[in-house]
């Protein structure tokens, strides 16, 4: 059986405070089950088989224990498939009288819960999907559930006709506790200020690759193919307008960062556009895009490869010491000191949860 776990973060909370509150409950939710699929930032599906008629009360304590340790509050949905999870999380959530719990097992309770709930509420059902089942009559989860299976491979193809079954009970959709190897990966950042030269371009996109780098050692990958993107504001017409978009092939793969920030400086250098003396557009972000990844174990050897221990050495220390003692506590020269194309956050929200300099503290 599966539960869905929805975390309310407030909505002025900076991404990392959120992935670290996740990771946290992830943990927590570790010691209440061995099998979790942790679909989105904020959702997690727990695995409950073998719980029995003790699901509700396990639930319940496990919602106390991420309140207790974490601080936020959850909702939690109890059901056979995913799709039912959803809807009584949704459930859950907005109607009280379930105290944040609500137990679709129950086939009187699943009922009073489907027939109220909407269809576009529905996980998987989209604004088009929702117009063609409407215009059919189908206007509640309920309804959805009892139309004929036939009828909604005709309307919305064979993805409808899983969605019948799951909201039937009958499991369609995978539980994945092992994550999916990953096919791409990006980080890209909007520049507090216009990147009006290539260094300044050059520290920003020497960044992002380095943070690429970083993740793809975290997960164990190496790149095949890197892109680099740029561009100016379109918001503002009367300015110059430009972008570009160059790629590069890594042969060999890597996920060393010396590698990377070669390949992406240089293929910024491709596609600048710039007068001789170094000046161009504002451009107001930048990106680096890593596609076709494979686990470092799956590495195609090279016929003229050379072993790089001393690359290994030094990127393993970068990681080490930025583990440490914080992010960007050792930086590539090349990135710069100044951090002008950094993105401006005058009105951050304090980083309770990942900067100690942030606690506020208390004058005796």
């Amino acid at each position: 059986m599966n539960t869905s776990w929805i975390l309310r973060h407030a909505a002025n909370l900076l991404f990392h405070i959120n992935g670290d509150l996740s990771a946290r409950v992830t943990q927590v939710l570790h010691g209440y089950s061995p099998r979790l699929d942790v679909y989105s930032i904020d959702e997690t599906f727990v695995d409950l088989s073998g719980f029995g008629d003790r699901m509700e009360a396990h639930a319940a304590r496990m919602r106390q224990a991420v309140r207790t340790q974490v601080g936020i509050p959850t909702c939690v949905g109890i059901a056979p498939t995913k799709t039912l999870a959803k809807l009584a999380n949704h459930a859950a959530k907005k109607n009280p009288i379930f105290g944040g719990v609500c137990n679709l097992m129950n086939p009187q309770v699943r009922d009073y819960v489907m027939s109220r709930i909407p269809i576009g509420e529905i996980w998987g059902v989209g604004p088009a999907t929702e117009a063609k089942l409407i215009a059919q009559g189908v206007k509640s989860a309920a309804a959805l559930r009892d139309m004929p299976m036939a009828l909604s491979r005709k309307i919305g193809t064979v993805v409808l006709e899983r969605l019948v079954a799951e909201l039937r009970g009958i499991a369609c959709i995978d539980f994945e506790d092992v994550p999916p190897q990953r096919k791409g990966m990006a980080v890209t950042r909007s520049s507090g200020t216009p990147m009006t030269t290539f260094d300044v371009l050059a520290q920003a996109v020497t960044a992002h690759a380095t943070c690429a780098a970083e993740k793809l050692r975290q997960h164990g990958l190496v790149a095949g193919t890197l892109t680099v993107f740029f561009h100016t504001n379109p918001h503002k017409p009367d300015r110059p307008q430009h972008s570009a978009s160059r790629s590069v092939r890594l042969r060999p793969m890597s996920n060393h960062t010396f590698d990377l920030v070669d390949a992406a400086v240089s293929a910024a250098r491709r596609g600048w556009r710039g007068d001789p003396s170094g000046n161009g557009c504002g451009y107001t972000k930048a990106g680096v895009i890593l596609d076709d990844l494979l686990a470092e174990a799956d590495r195609p050897a090279m016929l003229f490869q050379s072993d790089r221990p001393r690359d290994a050495r030094l990127t393993d220390a970068l990681d080490a010491l930025n583990d440490r003692f914080g992010k960007k506590t050792v930086v590539l020269g090349r990135e710069g000191f100044e951090g002008g194309w950094g993105l401006r956050a005058e009105h951050r929200s304090p980083r309770y949860t990942t900067r100690i300099s942030d606690l506020p503290t208390v004058q005796v």
